[in-house]
């Protein structure tokens, strides 16, 4: 364990970042310390791989109360019903969440030592993290004027009405990303594969979801029903119908699979990385063998992300994740991890889109102009972003996951990579190039 320290009394600013805080606490301390920062003051404690039992042990051994994600169903954590614990811990990722306060009182902080024979990794700082269409600043300037931060999002997203979409999506029956990425042709439909979409939600009463199997779940403390409408976009894509109504263009891959959506953005297109380490954990105890990912920040690797993305692995599941709309900036969280796959977007032309990240780019995907689904009464509308581009590879990791059971984790990334269509451009602007369906 890390150098046990003298125990301090928390002070009040710190029990704010208690581990059962609210977002919205959380948000208007960084607010009020007035610095721009985009950590929440609490911490992620990532164990070494193997080792979070012993971790979770030492940590009770040292006095902290731990809530365990295995008390709840699933393993999706309710932070408002963990009362007093000081820390939360994920046991199918190795990661804890410990409270500002509790990280002081019993020396966990950032500045603490950590033995060579500690079962920690490291001690990080938790950050905001925010949809990949999102900018970080205005959020916290924003932030008491959610209703109109929420339009201004979906502004600058590029929506717009339904069938204002590319005339030649329209007349070819399926909007330009899929017949980029060969979905049209393909026999597959994501038959019998989990496919987990962590976002703001999804609109459940949407018609092109009927009937469907969707299994919903919220880390945020709102409803999983989605008013931002960026989850019901990304889960269009990844998962929508292959049969819209009337003249409507199939803008969905993976009809046919089952959809697990884990909440992790608030409605206004922002969270912690608590909520979305939570939806890991939840996504990968579900078996999920696709997690898609149109969220991040602006930050470092991340050991936490690293973490659940190497469990995400070693349980035959892999994690995709957009690399982040800062372009020509470098890739950011939890893209960045080596254990995430890092998905860049691409004009309608298959040039790389001059806002879409650089550097760990594993493989790029349509996400300019990309028409999908959103919540109602509109139905549908048209975004870009990474984030659009994430689901393309989502749906067509599950189209080649239907193909072989021996496709899963490691061995579906290779193939999707191996299959990609190669473009004129470096690989840390598109990767291994196009993704392709099977």
């Amino acid at each position: 364990m890390a150098t046990k320290k003298e125990h301090k009394q928390p002070t009040e600013s710190s029990s704010v970042q208690g581990v059962a805080s609210s977002l919205d606490d959380l948000m208007l301390a960084a607010l009020e310390r007035g610095d721009g920062n985009m950590e929440t003051g609490r911490y992620l404690i990532t164990f070494k791989e193997g080792a979070g039992e012993a971790g979770l042990q030492a940590l009770g051994a040292q006095g902290l109360r731990v809530a365990d994600a295995r008390d709840f169903q699933e393993q999706a954590v309710a932070l408002e019903s963990v009362g007093d614990a000081d820390a939360v811990f994920y046991p199918e990722i190795g990661v804890a969440l410990v409270g500002g306060g509790a990280a002081q009182a019993y020396g966990l902080g950032l500045d603490a030592g950590i033995a060579a024979e500690s079962a920690i990794e490291s001690i990080d700082p938790e950050y905001f993290v925010f949809t990949q269409n999102a900018n970080p600043s205005e959020y916290l300037r924003g932030f008491l004027r959610a209703a109109e931060t929420i339009a201004k999002d979906l502004g600058a997203g590029g929506q717009t009405e339904a069938g204002n979409d590319d005339e030649g999506a329209q007349v070819l029956g399926a909007t330009w990303g899929l017949n980029a990425c060969r979905v049209p042709p393909s026999v597959r439909s994501g038959v019998g594969i989990k496919v987990a979409v962590l976002d703001t939600g999804l609109d459940l009463g949407h018609p092109d979801f009927a009937g469907r199997p969707i299994f919903g779940q919220t880390f945020v403390g709102q409803p999983v029903q989605d008013l931002h409408g960026h989850g019901t976009h990304t889960a269009g894509t990844a998962c929508g119908t292959r049969a819209p109504a009337g003249t409507t263009p199939r803008y969905g891959i993976a009809y046919r699979s089952t959809i697990f959506i884990g909440k992790v953005l608030k409605n206004d297109g922002w969270s912690v990385g608590n909520s979305v380490l939570n939806g890991m954990n939840w996504a990968i105890a579900n078996r999920c063998q696709v997690i898609s990912m149109s969220l991040g920040s602006v930050s470092p690797v991340q050991p936490s992300y690293t973490a659940a993305g190497q469990a995400a692995l070693n349980n035959g599941l892999l994690i995709i994740a957009a690399a982040g709309n800062h372009g020509p900036g470098f890739t950011g969280a939890p893209a960045n991890s080596p254990t995430i796959m890092s998905v860049a977007s691409l004009d309608q032309n298959l040039t790389p889109s001059s806002f879409s990240a650089r550097g760990k780019i594993e493989i790029a995907a349509p996400g300019r102009d990309v028409f999908s689904s959103i919540p109602r009464p509109r139905r549908y509308g048209v975004m870009s972003g990474t984030s659009m581009a994430t689901p393309h590879v989502a749906g067509c990791a599950a189209l080649w996951a239907e193909t072989s059971p021996a496709l899963r984790g490691l061995n579906l990334w290779r193939r999707l990579q191996a299959t990609a269509r190669r473009l004129p451009f470096p690989a840390s602007q598109v990767g291994a190039g196009l993704v392709q369906a099977p």
